[in-house]
């Protein structure tokens, strides 16, 4: 069967999109439902919100390095919670609360996805839009409440949430159990609620704009790797996030309502609570049958930009197209038989542990798979060393450093002593935190010429980069080492462990980097804002890249194309294929008599 029988659409919607009315403000820029200008609202709050969540951190990292230290700078923005200048025990367990939260959730996934899906999605098969503008819409402001929610529980009385960003009762459940557990607690179980409904929405509406909405020719043999990541990630929200939302109403009914799902008997302060039957154990099994999942609806995104741009950096095909998509879908479905690796030191039955071992290190082949194609795809390229490609290099090395660790933490035997050490917080940040932090820099200084038109000065992103890469590994490397020595992560100082003394001198060298690289982002932010504004005008196609975004015009409009919506005749890799004149060919360009599809 011919390609161009496949996965078309009518576009009986696309009656003359290509026509200019005039938007006021408000529907231009605030309730707008046009997917380019819904990405950049996604975009923008998530690098508020990174900024805040960046704050926090560097604050914790100044008690961790220099406990008992007084910081001026400290009572200046955390007022009562830094008397004299050092932090209380109480709010640093919220600092570190709201920082992973905001991380995870809103800019991380939020941020990643509702930025490059919105605006890749549409662009990239070859529709007018997505499948519901009003939906869309929505889903952005349900992000951005569910944002400004968590923010206000940063000003309540008793603090923000402080059971940590996993949230675990009974610490969550109970309102008198510390201060974090008041109304911070109540106010993070909104904002999430909030969250997830934003998700839901955006997510629908992923998978039916690439399901029904491709133009003529798009077969889902020729979508670039980008799509293929944002659909598996959109499933996966979809299949996932109700379990989060079935959880925290749970912990709002043992909250409010004097229920016991995750209850059991508990004295307060020398009193027995009227509490039976309940197990904080089923709260961490229905947290972590979304928790791991989420893993990949963080990373999926990034991987998939990663293929885009290091395939049209390296000017060469993508190496094993369908191996790579294979990848993502063996990576989607493990990714929900392998939660209980997280449980390991619940008392689960060491059967039952041994095969979610199994079951987690099989993860490492469809992940290896992925790597060895990049290594592959940048052998012998003719590499761009642009800013978006060393972000995108950088990933690969991230997701290999990190990926290590994930295989002896999926050993039962081995993370039994190393669970909640500091080599724990190492892992996961080098291989999702940096990872996907690095796919989303990567896909800012890829896609902000198609975005707003401008270029994004390079030697400040060289700036960026290398900044940035050192800063991450000379924090989260020598966490291996304090978590192999034992020191536990969540703690608010050390210096009752005379065990630990020894190790003072690297948690300071830790905090130094974290400072470093929090003023490494300052580079990007005056990048990105001033080329908005003052930034040379884009070229039609920057990069020389195939794929349909770059056909269409620079210029705001409505519908992304004028008149007729291209059609596609060919995969989105051809880079460099012989007997062309040039090193790319679109795909919308037709194919020659004789020649054949690359893939």
């Amino acid at each position: 069967m011919s390609h161009d029988t496949h996965a078309h659409h009518d576009h009986s919607h696309d009656h003359d999109h290509g026509h200019h009315h005039e938007e006021g403000f408000i529907s231009k820029y605030v309730f707008s439902q046009d997917h380019k200008m819904i990405s950049k609202q996604f975009l923008i709050t998530a690098i508020i919100m990174g900024c805040i969540a960046m704050f926090m951190s560097t604050f914790f990292r100044l008690q961790l390095g220099w406990p008992g230290q007084s910081f001026p700078i400290l009572e200046t923005f955390l007022g009562r919670w830094a008397p004299g200048g050092v932090m209380t025990p109480d709010i640093y367990l919220a600092l570190v609360t709201i920082h992973g939260t905001i991380l995870v959730f809103f800019v991380l996934t939020g941020g990643l996805s509702g930025t490059f899906s919105n605006l890749l999605i549409p662009f990239q098969i070859g529709a007018r839009d997505m499948a519901s503008g009003f939906l869309n819409m929505l889903s952005y402001w349900f992000f951005f409440v569910s944002s400004a929610v968590m923010i206000a529980s940063l000003f309540v009385t008793g603090g923000p949430a402080s059971a940590g960003w996993t949230v675990y009762p009974p610490l969550s459940a109970l309102p008198q159990a510390m201060p974090g557990s008041g109304m911070g607690m109540t106010l993070w179980l909104v904002s999430m609620s909030l969250f997830i409904v934003s998700a839901l929405l955006g997510g629908l509406n992923y998978i039916v704009t690439v399901v029904n909405l491709r133009t003529k020719g798009m077969a889902m043999t020729r979508l670039p790797l980008t799509i293929w990541a944002f659909l598996v990630t959109a499933i996966l929200g979809v299949l996932s996030f109700p379990v989060l939302f079935a959880a925290a109403l749970l912990l709002i009914f043992d909250r409010s309502f004097g229920t016991s799902f995750y209850l059991s008997d508990i004295n307060i302060g020398g009193m027995a609570l009227d509490h039976t039957g309940g197990s904080p154990i089923l709260f961490q099994h229905l947290f972590w049958f979304l928790g791991h999942p989420e893993v990949y609806i963080i990373l999926l995104p990034a991987l998939g930009i990663n293929s885009e741009i290091i395939a049209t950096n390296s000017r060469k095909p993508i190496f094993g197209y369908k191996a790579m998509i294979g990848s993502i879908l063996a990576i989607a479905f493990l990714s929900f038989i392998v939660w209980g690796h997280h449980m390991y030191i619940t008392g689960m039955n060491p059967f039952l542990g041994s095969v979610f071992v199994f079951t987690t290190i099989l993860v490492a082949i469809p992940s290896a798979v992925k790597v060895f194609n990049y290594l592959a795809t940048l052998w012998k390229g003719n590499i761009v060393f642009t800013p978006a490609m060393l972000f995108a290099i950088g990933m690969v090395s991230t997701f290999i450093t990190g990926g290590l660790t994930g295989i002896i933490l999926a050993d039962a035997a081995l993370d039994i002593n190393l669970h909640d050490t500091y080599f724990v917080v190492a892992h996961f940040h080098i291989v999702m935190g940096a990872s996907a932090i690095f796919g989303m820099f990567a896909g800012v200084y890829h896609w902000f010429p198609r975005m707003y038109g401008k270029m994004l000065n390079k030697n400040l992103g060289y700036a960026h980069f290398w900044l940035t890469i050192t800063s991450m590994y000379g924090v989260f490397f020598p966490m291996h080492f304090l978590g192999l020595a034992g020191i536990p992560r969540r703690y608010y100082e050390n210096t009752n462990f005379p065990l630990f003394d020894q190790f003072t001198d690297i948690n300071q060298m830790i905090s130094m980097f974290a400072i470093l690289g929090a003023a490494a982002q300052f580079i990007f932010f005056f990048n990105f804002f001033y080329s908005i504004f003052r930034g040379t005008k884009a070229p039609q196609n920057p990069w020389g890249s195939t794929t349909l975004e770059w056909t269409a015009p620079m210029k705001h409009m409505h519908g992304n194309w004028p008149g007729k919506i291209p059609e596609v005749h060919r995969w989105p890799y051809d880079y460099n294929k012989p007997g062309k004149a040039g090193d790319f060919t679109p795909q919308t360009e037709p194919m020659a008599p004789g020649e054949e599809e690359s893939h």
